[in-house]
This record gives C-alpha cells, sequence and structure tokens, in this order.
C-alpha cells in the first residue's frame, strides 16, 4: 500500500522531464479539445437551426424541406460522437465511484489509470473495423441528398480517434509515469489473459455471458472504468473471443443505437434546459409557488416538490434541474431553522420522485429502444409523479407540523398574482410541451426546437435576462452531456444485441414467465432488480440494456408497456437517489454543498415513501393508464 502511494510522488525523481511532458501534453489537449469543443458546440447550434428552418417550412409555408431531418440525422452522428469525445477530455462520462472513493489514496490513483486505460483499449479496438465499417457506406446513398452515407459514418473512426487522444493525454498528464507503467500493465495483462483464454471460452457456450456481461462489465463498472466503456468492453471481449462475428457488427449496432432520430431530442432538451435556468424562467417558477405556500408549515419544502414537478425532464439532467431549484429555495429554508441534511435528503427525493415526469430523457429513451408511443408515456408520466409527491409531502408534514413560522410574513393577493403574472411564461412552457407532443401536433425533437425559440425569446423579450456569453459554455455542455448519454446508448445496444443473439433473451423470456404468480411476482422481481441496476448503473444505461429483453416479457404476461415503463422508471430512481450507491444522491450534496453523510438519516423516510408510491403505481394501473385513449 505504501509502494502504491508514494508512485504519486515519483515525479519529483525527475522534475524537469515531469514538468515538460505535462506541459506538452496540456498544450496539446488544450489545443485539440478547443477544436473539437468549438466545432461540437457548432453543429448543437446548427442543429437546431436545421430543424427549426423545417418547422417553419412546414407550418407556416406548406413547403417541407425533404433534406432537413436527414442533414440533421447525419450532423448527429458528429455531434454525438464528437461530444462524447469532449466528455471524456472533461472526465463527465456517467462512473460509478461510490466504491472506488473507499479506498486509499494510491489505490484510487491507481484504478483511475486503470480506468482510463481500459477505456483507451476498447478505443483501439474498435477504431479499424469503425474505419471500415465507414468504408462500407461508401455505397450507400442517400435518398435526400444523394451524398454518400461515409459523410455520415466517418464520424465513428473520427469520434473514436479523438477519444483516444484525449485518453492518451489524459494519461501523459498524470502525475507519475510509474503509475501509469503500472497501470497499463495491470490491462495488459488481463488483456493477455483473456487472450489466451480464447480457446477455453470458445468451449463454454453461453457460459461466457455470465463472464463476460456480469463479470468484465461488472468489474469495469465497480472499478470506475466509464459505464459506456465498460459495456463496450463486456461486448468486445464477447464478441472477439467466444463468437466468430466480425467487430464491424458491434460498430453497427453502435451506429444503429446512437442513430434513433428520436434521440435527436437529447441534446435539445439539453439545451433548452440550460436556457430555462440562465433566462430566469426557473427561478420565476419558483418565485411564484413560494408566493403560495411560503407561509404555510413545511412550506417551501412544499414548493421544492412542487418546482422539480415543473421544471423536471426539460434539461435531461437531474442535476441540471436540482442546480436550477435548490440555490433559489435553500437559504430561505435554512434560515427558517430547516437542517441540512434534511433538505438534501428531499431534494435527492424529487429527483427519483419525478423521474417520470415529460419530457424525461429516460421515457424518449424508452421509446426509442422498446417501440412503445412516446405520445402515451408522456400521458402515463405525469401521475406517477403526483402520487410519489403526494406521499413526500405527507412525509414533510409529519416532520415540520410544529414549524414555527411566526416571523414569517404571509403574502398578499396581489403579491401572488403580480408572482403569477411574471411566472406565467415560465410555467405554461413545460404544459405545452407536454401537450403539443401528446396531442400529436409536434414530435418531440420538433417541440423541443420551438422550445428553445420560445426560452430564447422569453428571456429577451419578458424577462431581460440573456447572458450572450454563457450561450458557448452551455452549447459545449450540452454536447458532452447528449455524447455521454448517447454512447451508452450505442454501447449498450451492442450488448443488449449480442444477448438477443445468443438466445439469452428466450430462455429470460421463458423462465419470467414461468415465476409462479405471474405477473405480480414478475412486477414484484422487476421493482427490485431495477432498484439494484439504477443504483449501479444509472437509468438510462439500465433501460437500454434491459428494456428490449423484459419489456415483451411484460406483454406476454398481461402488464400494459406504459404502466410497466412507469414502475421500472419509479424503481430506478429509487436506486440513482439512494445512498450508498445512488450517484443521485451525491450530486444533490454537491449542489447543496451538504455533507453526504448529514442526509443519510433524513432521507431514509423518503425513501421509504418513495418505495410505497412504487408499489401503489405497481399495483393501481390506472395511475399510469387511465388517461390513455
Amino acid at each position: 500500500m505504501a509502494q502504491l502511494q508514494s508512485l504519486t510522488l515519483d515525479a519529483g525523481l525527475h522534475p524537469g522531464v515531469s514538468s515538460l511532458r505535462r506541459s506538452l501534453a496540456v498544450s496539446c489537449d488544450a489545443a485539440l479539445g478547443t477544436l473539437v469543443e468549438a466545432v461540437a458546440a457548432t453543429l448543437v447550434a446548427v442543429e437546431i437551426a436545421i430543424l427549426f428552418s423545417g418547422i417553419v417550412a412546414r407550418y407556416c409555408f406548406d413547403s417541407p424541406l425533404v433534406w432537413s431531418d436527414e442533414l440533421a440525422s447525419m450532423l448527429f452522428l458528429w455531434l454525438a460522437m464528437l461530444g462524447a469525445a469532449v466528455a471524456l477530455r472533461r472526465g463527465e462520462h456517467m462512473r460509478m465511484t461510490a466504491v472506488v472513493a473507499l479506498l486509499p489514496g494510491g489505490v484510487q490513483a491507481l484504478l483511475e489509470v486503470v480506468a482510463t486505460g481500459a477505456a483507451l483499449t476498447f478505443l483501439l479496438c474498435v477504431a479499424w473495423p469503425a474505419y471500415e465499417f465507414a468504408l462500407e457506406e461508401l455505397f450507400i446513398t442517400t435518398p435526400a441528398l444523394e451524398i454518400t452515407n461515409a459523410w455520415r459514418a466517418a464520424a465513428l473512426p473520427t469520434g473514436l480517434g479523438l477519444m483516444a487522444a484525449f485518453a492518451a493525454l489524459r494519461l501523459l498528464r498524470t502525475a507519475s509515469l510509474r503509475l501509469v507503467a503500472l497501470g497499463l500493465v495491470a490491462v495488459a495483462a488481463v488483456v493477455a489473459v483473456f487472450w489466451l483464454s480464447e480457446p477455453v471460452l470458445r468451449q463454454l457456450g453461453n457460459l461466457n455471458l455470465l463472464i463476460f456481461f456480469v463479470g468484465v462489465a461488472g468489474a469495469c463498472v465497480f472499478s470506475g472504468v466509464p459505464i459506456a466503456f465498460a459495456f463496450g468492453l463486456a461486448v468486445l471481449g464477447y464478441l472477439a473471443l467466444a463468437t466468430s462475428t466480425p467487430l464491424m457488427v458491434l460498430v453497427g449496432r453502435i451506429d444503429e443505437g446512437m442513430s434513433h432520430l428520436i434521440l435527436l431530442s437529447v441534446p435539445l432538451f439539453v439545451f433548452l434546459g440550460l436556457l430555462i435556468e440562465m433566462t430566469g424562467m426557473a427561478r420565476a417558477m419558483v418565485g411564484f409557488l413560494a408566493s403560495l405556500l411560503g407561509h404555510v408549515r413545511g412550506g417551501l419544502h412544499y414548493v421544492l416538490i412542487g418546482a422539480m414537478y415543473l421544471v423536471s425532464g426539460i434539461s435531461g439532467s437531474k442535476a441540471a434541474d436540482m442546480a436550477a431549484v435548490a440555490p433559489v429555495l435553500f437559504p430561505e429554508m435554512k434560515a427558517r431553522g430547516a437542517k441540512e441534511g434534511d433538505l438534501v435528503a428531499l431534494l435527492s427525493a424529487t429527483g427519483a420522485q419525478t423521474e417520470t415526469i415529460p419530457p424525461s430523457l429516460v421515457l424518449i429513451t424508452i421509446g426509442s429502444v422498446t417501440g412503445v408511443s412516446i405520445a402515451a408515456l408522456f400521458t402515463g408520466g405525469l401521475l406517477p409523479g403526483v402520487a410519489l409527491a403526494v406521499l413526500l409531502c405527507f412525509v414533510v408534514w409529519h416532520r415540520y407540523r410544529n414549524e414555527d413560522l411566526s416571523h414569517v410574513r404571509r403574502a398578499t393577493k396581489s403579491e401572488i398574482g403580480r408572482a403569477f403574472v411574471i411566472a406565467f411564461p415560465a410555467i405554461a412552457l413545460p404544459f405545452v410541451i407536454r401537450a403539443a407532443v401528446v396531442e400529436g401536433v409536434a414530435t418531440a425533437t420538433e417541440v423541443s426546437t420551438i422550445g428553445i425559440v420560445y426560452a430564447v425569446l422569453a428571456g429577451l423579450l419578458i424577462y431581460r435576462q440573456f447572458d450572450w456569453r454563457r450561450l458557448k459554455p452551455m452549447l459545449i455542455e450540452t454536447a458532452s452531456l447528449s455524447g455521454a448519454i448517447l454512447l451508452i446508448i450505442g454501447t449498450a445496444t451492442g450488448m443488449a444485441w449480442g444477448l438477443t443473439q445468443s438466445g439469452f433473451s428466450r430462455s429470460l423470456a421463458a423462465a419470467m414467465t414461468g415465476l409462479p404468480g405471474g405477473a405480480v411476482t414478475f412486477m414484484a422481481v422487476s421493482i427490485v432488480a431495477f432498484v439494484v441496476l439504477g443504483s449501479v448503473l444509472e437509468g438510462i444505461p439500465a433501460i437500454v440494456l434491459f428494456g428490449p429483453l423484459l419489456f415483451p416479457i411484460a406483454r406476454a404476461v398481461g402488464i400494459h408497456e406504459v404502466h410497466y415503463a412507469m414502475v421500472v422508471i419509479l424503481a430506478m430512481g429509487i436506486g440513482l437517489f439512494a445512498p450508498p450507491f445512488g450517484v443521485g444522491y451525491y450530486a444533490a450534496c454537491a449542489i447543496g454543498r451538504v455533507n453526504p453523510a448529514d442526509g443519510i438519516r433524513p432521507i431514509l423516510g423518503y425513501v421509504l415513501a418513495l418505495f410505497i408510491g412504487t408499489i401503489i403505481v405497481a399495483a393501481v394501473p390506472w395511475i399510469s393508464i387511465g388517461f390513455l385513449n
């Protein structure tokens, strides 16, 4: 252990060489990173412009631009791959660090190198198959633009190459070359063991599913390897060592997973959420709710629950939702005597409670990978969030029923009216978005573009709060978060394909449909499973990996697919936002600037309420499907 810790100090042995190495690495990283970020940010802006132009041409001039969707789709893959490269450079790929954080500092430093080395290994292994895949696309001509599809497919080898470059530069910027060497040797040793075991692995049949998709993927996830690359390594090892499938097939599955046109709404909703925060629309919503309930015992806690319900789902990031609401409410809540631990516990609980609120990216992802109607999911997601909100409010009432509010002034009717007038354009936006999709007026992608234009105009003309200097960082952040999400979807699609081709899905379906108790047992098992998956994989990776397998089983045992979607989303939310493994909980602590230990006890009551609410939603299908046509 002491040897590992001493490795981080090794740079001092050769300060001149180490300093020069780091300086060159930092310079190259900054130059390349600035270029890639600029291109990725530009692609986000161009996508918005293309899609909005198509909407205007279609609805205003009745002259649709037949090439707009095709061009947007081509640029979307470039945006996803470049965004994933930006996310790797900025360290923003989703990963599980709860286990690593418990280890000594020297071991953490070594595992950081191992995680980067593992990602680099995956990228180098699929770089050439990605290039071959792009060459194959030379022979395909797009119908509208009439150009070769290789222009689109070239995004794959380009993005993978850039990610490999950023991973290598990150290693060069590490404090100790000895530490880097030790980490890379560890990765190489593991790869060598698997490579030499190929003859044995090929004779094990479907036992390889357990070795690669549970063993390899699990070991990577728990050691801190970003989830996208953990999935990628698992399916790469399975295809290369246990089957005769060409690796170009894996690249094709990644391309397929990332290229669903409905996923184009992901970066648009992310950017819309950032706009809502920047233009002051989120603050206006919270201000109105506070004027209504601020004088009630526990009133600001109810406001927090209501504000998260309104804001949730638009940004595509629960961290962005929480960051838009918490800074507005927390100072006053603390002034009224609320404990920091309880505040961050409720903030985390509302993150789980609002997972089903449209236009949640989890709902969009479910629709894209399972074929469930997006409009039906948007309709079905509203009441489950209300059901859980009621139970959270009951916990708040119980805890704050004796709160002293003698020093709090009740807002007058005129003040409430003024706050409503100010907040109305902001409050209306989420409902307009949901209604437009549910009523079939516009697709999720179209309505997200309309929402962006609406938010820009509201910020400029109504709220007079629009910081032009923040646009570029917001566009870069949009590309980064979108790339991280989409790469997970791509590699998880490859893993799901491997599971399907192996026959595992048929075996799983037979086992699950044969459970005693039928639909009730299946639902109970799903709740437990997705609570665990939510704490380990987060929402979107778990849905992409297991959605195509479990949703057909749910239909087979007589469970409505929208009802099932709501239950598994809520179960995942509990896992995602409950300590000790839920990364959403630690994000809430970071936003609230609260020690995670302070929120452990207060969150237990909220988690119990969420679990009871999930059981109620599971037991009463009408909550999810009562308003479907």
